[in-house]
């Protein structure tokens, strides 16, 4: 990486997302926090999103074109080419608030010890702001607890010290590995650094229709689950492909059918406390300060153990239940 000059290197990778770009290349230019550079890469876009590029017109701007390398090698272009102390991501379908930068920047200024920083989101489902919220820990302890089994940053919202990437090696780029490649990347910080999230509001997270994290099945959840194996295995210190570590990663994402025999709840809720612990110890705080998330993580377990000796009738009844309420609602208001 080449030496730093800046506080702040934005990176947006570019494919194809010429509907939302220009909004997204805005919001960084329109942050209240200024020293600051944008790294766009467009990454072998044919919808036109390279003109879009092209009329940014901004001296922070410094743009690029590749043929299609995929999201992981194009981000890690981008950290690359950097230039600021602090690299935070941002999304061509995302809009970053207007005091989003400086309220990362003055975190992790005032807090040297955390590697990662977060923030809340709003939804937007294309131009429109929804009800919902993405909302996630904000204390390191259960942020670490929370990531055992599951992704609980906004990967665009994130900022993360240039430092902490050259450590732990940036974007892994194995296809066995990825996507998700944010979760992966998070996975392997947080075994070093500590994290944090910020509640405040502070980005516009896009639903865009036909995303592949929201139409079908799920294309990398078993990769997903073999992270969160991994992560269990390191906070409870037991071997990554231990039957009870392998039960808990799958069952708490409903994979029923690779769950291995001989798996029983009490075991899988022992092994929740002993990974409780291990975070507790690795974040230096009371193992009491996770019981909530403990307790929480352990009924979640329970109803899906029950689903799955149940051969997924349980959920199927209630997501079926779920959808007739859903339409008689509808019914009533139109």
């Amino acid at each position: 990486m080449s030496d730093t000059k800046l506080r702040l290197s934005v990176i947006l990778p570019v494919c194809n997302g010429r509907d939302y770009l220009a909004q997204a290349i805005d919001s960084v230019l329109s942050q209240s926090f200024r020293d600051l550079e944008l790294i766009i890469i467009d990454d072998g876009s044919t919808d036109g999103s390279g003109a879009i590029i092209e009329k940014a017109d901004d001296p922070r701007i410094r743009s690029f074109r590749q043929s299609n390398r995929g999201l992981a090698a194009t981000l890690n272009r981008a950290i690359s080419l950097a230039r600021g102390e602090y690299i935070a991501r941002q999304d061509q379908d995302d809009i970053s608030l207007p005091s989003r930068l400086g309220k990362q920047v003055d975190f992790l200024d005032a807090n040297p010890d955390v590697g990662m920083l977060g923030t809340s989101a709003e939804i937007w489902v294309g131009n429109a702001r929804s009800d919902r919220q993405l909302k996630h820990p904000s204390d390191n302890a259960a942020l670490k607890f929370g990531l055992l089994f599951d992704n609980h940053f906004v990967h665009s919202s994130v900022m993360i010290r240039r430092d902490v990437l050259e450590d732990v090696g940036g974007y892994s780029e194995d296809p066995a590995r990825q996507p998700p490649e944010d979760y992966e990347l998070w996975s392997r910080v947080m075994k070093r650094y500590r994290l944090a999230n910020l509640p405040d509001i502070l980005l516009a997270y896009r639903e865009v229709a036909g995303s592949m994290s929201r139409t079908g099945v799920n294309p990398f959840l078993h990769k997903l689950v073999r992270i969160s194996s991994e992560n269990i295995a390191w906070a409870s210190g037991l071997p990554v492909d231990s039957i009870g570590v392998n039960a808990v990663a799958n069952l708490s994402h409903g994979v029923f059918e690779r769950i291995p025999r001989g798996a029983g709840f009490s075991g899988m809720k022992a092994i929740l406390r002993r990974a409780a612990q291990g975070v507790a110890a690795d974040a230096g705080v009371p193992p009491l300060q996770l019981d909530g998330p403990l307790r929480w993580r352990i009924r979640q377990l329970r109803y899906r153990y029950l689903d799955y000796r149940c051969g997924g009738l349980i959920g199927k009844i209630l997501r079926g239940r779920a959808r007739s309420m859903a339409k008689r609602m509808a019914e009533r208001i139109l």
